[in-house]
Parts: structure tokens; sequence; C-alpha cells
């Protein structure tokens, strides 16, 4: 697993390094706003969401394993974030990243990259959804800048307490917060080069500082005004553990290396797609868990590739991890010398920044298009949505996971069936499996019935022949031939099911014949002891020996 920064450095020349510059300054200058505002939103100070961009930002670029991924703050662990804190404390936050690091790297090591893209697109879209929708709850207060004491955490407890409570609304900080979403909207219309964030926080501060001292309005709450803001880079402090911390953090922690490894392998997935190159996932999910082991020993939050950045890279000319590198660098020189401006910045401009982010996540025609799909896709993403908005994103992604799962074992036993065969076999309906030369129809013998299995033989099947069976109601046959040649693998609840087939079989004085079982089958059959019990030579490759054998058998 070597980085991607090390094969892009062999051939490194001043033309990509002029390329990653300018592309790194750009999207440094992007980052500046959105690690403000998703460290506000998460409940932290200002600077500890510019510190998890600088820290983050830098170990992603350094030992990831995609060309062009950005990472640091993004607005998917802003609920997952304030819910720990509000639970837990900031050091319960710093344990659980921590530990969301570690699983992240075994993650890696493990080489589980392939195996997270597989998690089903209604649950990424329904989670998605969801935090879009709470990130956007959770700025109605800033974004009017309404003057509530404080704001019930429940999600229909706050639009009851936001309903109650519309004569709180400032005007002025309304108006601002508006502007800024009109001024993010219309930006790129514009230009591209330019973030619309950072155009509405320009104009919003220099508006919301000629109000106060020329007009005499002093409603609009800035930065601030609630939080003392601090240039100065912390020290790493390894935080108290204790079992009993662990231990009630694991599925916090777990939460956030599961979503951080989704998020950021989509995003390097999308940014292969335009790039036209691939990623080493475990090696970017290695680089995911160093970052989030570092950055909370500076006081930072958890991190993740952040998709808009990473696009944002791409777009301005990004060639390698050294614009990520580059990155990082602005905005550590902005930290250090420009950051005490960032107290005159309106709460309710940041608001409207991320009521702009909710709406990147929310993905709504990616919702719309999935309503018109199987009945089981809906209803996975509704139960993951709902969950997500009402309970929380770690009740969501495993509720959705295993709907999403039964959902799928249901599919995979409607694809296979067992059927009987009566009276003959016509060799026309037979596929390469019927190769022994004689083409004429098969008559099945009396005293002999042929069962099929169509697909896996899986816990999902195990049933099906006592229940056909059940359903038959005449003469016990001799020999029951059980034709095996469409199946891929068996299970041990299939191995089971034949075993008590057989042992049935055999207590009735039926004799149990294979047909046409496939080597990786027979191998599992031979080892789970199956072929002693019902006998090396009535297992047959093909139907026609099958047939053979139980004539003789009766």
């Amino acid at each position: 697993m070597i980085p991607a920064l090390f094969t892009s450095l062999k051939n490194y020349n001043r033309h990509q390094f002029t390329s990653d510059l300018m592309a790194g300054v750009i999207v440094g200058i992007v980052a500046l706003p959105l690690a403000i505002a998703f460290g506000i939103a998460s409940g932290v100070t200002p600077e500890k969401g510019i510190i998890t961009a600088i820290v983050a930002g830098l170990l992603i670029s350094v030992f990831g394993g995609s060309k062009v991924q950005i990472g640091g703050p993004t607005g998917a662990f802003i609920v997952i974030i304030a819910g720990i804190i509000q639970q837990y404390g900031m050091q319960g936050l710093t344990i659980a990243t921590l530990m969301a690091g570690g699983f992240l790297i075994l993650f890696g090591l493990l080489h589980l990259g392939t195996i997270i893209k597989y998690i089903p697109y209604p649950i990424i879209v329904g989670f998605t959804s969801g935090i879009a929708v709470t990130i956007f709850t959770t700025q109605i207060k800033d974004l009017l800048g309404m003057s509530i004491a404080e704001v019930p955490s429940d999600f229909i407890e706050k639009w009851i307490c936001y309903a109650r409570n519309m004569a709180a609304v400032d005007w002025w900080s309304a108006g601002v917060g508006i502007v800024s979403v009109c001024v993010i909207a219309l930006t790129p219309r514009l230009t591209k080069k330019i973030p619309g964030s950072l155009v509405a926080i320009v104009l919003m501060t220099v508006v919301a500082l000629l109000l106060k001292n020329y007009a005499g309005v002093t409603t609009i709450e800035t930065i601030g005004d609630r939080f003392s803001i601090s240039s100065q880079l912390p020290g790493a402090q390894v935080p108290e553990l204790s079992w009993m911390t662990v231990k009630s953090l694991v599925a916090p922690a777990l939460t956030i290396a599961v979503l951080g490894a989704i998020e950021s392998l989509l995003s390097a997935t999308v940014a292969d797609g335009v790039i036209g190159d691939h990623h080493n996932s475990n090696t970017e999910l290695v680089a995911q868990g160093i970052a989030n082991l570092a950055t909370p020993l500076f006081g930072g939050i958890p991190a993740t590739g952040a998709i808009a950045r990473t696009m944002t890279n791409i777009n301005n000319g990004g060639k390698t991890p050294v614009a990520g590198i580059v990155h990082a660098v602005v905005l550590l020189l902005i930290f250090l010398f420009l950051m005490p401006l960032a107290q005159y910045i309106p709460m309710a401009c940041l608001a409207g920044v991320l009521v702009m982010v909710s709406y990147g996540m929310c993905g709504w025609r990616s919702f719309l298009s999935i309503m018109k799909n199987p009945k089981s896709d809906v209803t996975v993403l509704l139960i993951t949505f709902f969950l997500t908005i009402i309970f929380d994103l770690t009740v969501a992604i495993e509720v959705g996971l295993i709907c999403a799962c039964l959902l799928f074992m249901r599919r995979m036993a409607e694809t296979s069936d067992v059927k009987i065969i009566s009276q003959e076999i016509d060799p026309s309906k037979e596929d390469s499996d019927f190769q022994m030369g004689n083409l004429e129809h098969l008559t099945i013998p009396n005293g002999v019935e042929v069962y099929e299995i169509n697909g896996p033989y899986y816990f999902g099947v195990g049933n099906r022949f006592e229940e056909i069976m059940g359903a038959l109601h005449k003469k016990r046959p001799k020999v029951r031939i059980i034709r095996m040649r469409k199946v891929p693998f068996v299970d041990s609840t299939g191995i089971h099911n034949l075993t008590n087939l057989c042992l049935m079989s055999q207590k009735e004085g039926i004799q149990i014949v294979l047909s046409g079982v496939n080597p990786q089958v027979n191998a599992v059959l031979q080892k789970a002891g199956f072929n002693q019990l019902v006998g090396e030579e009535n297992i047959c490759s093909h139907i026609n020996i099958a047939l053979e054998r139980a004539k003789e058998l009766i």
C-alpha cells in the first residue's frame, strides 16, 4: 500500500507543481469558510474546524491512495459530533475520534476498502439526505437570528420550538442569512473560480460592520460575540483513557469510522471518474485513520475526504497530492495571521453557508429516482432517511443495513427454487449438462421422484423440500433423485437440510441420489461427511447416470 504522493513524485515536473500550487491556494481559500462553519455547527470553536482542515488535510494528502483527494471536516459529521459532545463531552469526542482512526486503519489493513463500497446505494442516499435535513434544521435559529435560550435536540421538537418563537426573529440577521444564501447560489453563474461561500462571507461581514458602525444596528450576532478567537496552535494532548469510557464509545466511534470510510471512498471514486485514474481504497482508509488519530490530539474533530473540495481541486488543475499539501499550508498561514478577522463574520452568514451545504448534500434528484425503483429499495431508503432525522445516524445505518440484508436474502430466495420433474425429461430443454449422447426422452421409472434445485442452496431455500414433499399426497417412492446441476454453492444450512432429508428418507426406506453436483459443491459435501452418509456411488455426474443408478436400486 504505497501512498499516491510517492508514486506521483517519480516523474514530477515544474508544470505539475505550478498547477498544484494554484489549485492548492484556491482550495485552501474555499476550505476556510467551510472549516469555520463545520466547526461551529458541530459544537466546537471555529479554530478547531480550521485545525482539523490543516492537520487532516496534510496527512490525507501525504498518506492517501488518491492523487486529488482533499480531506478535512465535512457536513456529514456535524450531527454525530454534536450528539457525542452533548452526551460525552469534548473528551468523549476526542476518544471516539481516536478510536475511529484505529478502526479505519484496521479496515485498510484488512483490505475492507472494496467491501465498504458495496453498502447499498439507498442507505447512502437515505442517511445523506437525512443528515442534510438535520443540518438545515439546526441552522434555522442562526439563519433567522432567533433569540432562543435553548433549542431542543429532538428534530420534531426543534420545529415546534421555531414555530412558537417566530416573534423572536431578528430581521436584520434574517436578511443577512437570506442574502448569503442567494449570493452563494448565484455566484457560480458569474464565476466558477471564486467560491460563493467566500464571496458571501466577505460581503456580509462588510455589510454587518457598516450597519453596526454607521446605522446603529447591533443585533446581528457575529462569531466574536459567541466565541473568543485564538490564532495560537495548540499543543498535542493525549486524553485520559478508561475502559468504561472506551466501551461506551465503541458505537459512536464505529459510526464515525464507517461514515468516514464511505464518504472518503465515494469522493475518491467520483474523482477517479473525472481524472480517469484509480485510487487505492485500502491505502486511502489507512490515511483517513492516521488523520483521525492525529487531529483529536490537537483539539480537532473527525475528518474525511470532502467531495466538494476535491472537485474544486480537480477543476482548478490539481494533479497530485502536492495540491492537498499546499491547501493545508495556505490554511495554516491564514490561521496564524488572519484568524482574528473571523470574529466579525455574522453567524447568520455562516448559517447560510451551511444551508447551501445541506442543499448540496440532500441529493433530492437521487432520492426521487430511487422512489421509482422496486419497493424494497424504497423501503430501505425511507427507513434510513426517517431514522436519521428522528433518532440518529448510528441507528439509521444499523437498521438500514439489516433491512437491506433481509430484503436481499428474500430476493435471493426468490431466485432459487425447487421443482418436481414428473414422468420424463425432455433433452431439448436441457443445457450442456446433458451430454451423454442419448437424445431420447428420459423416462422416470415408477418408484422414482426427481427434484431439481435451481440457484444457490442456502438457508433461504432450506425448507423447500419439506414443504414440497409435505404437499405431495401419493405413494412413497423408493428413490429420490436431487438434481443439483444449477447449484453454484451450498452453505451449512443447505448441508444440514440435505442431511436431514437423507436421514428421514432412510427411515422411510427411500434412497437419495444426487445428480450433476459440481466440483465445488461436491468438495463442500465431502468435507461435511455427507458423501459417507448417502454413499459415493449415489453421487452421479449426470441425470442419465442417476436414472440408471435408480433403476438398479429399485
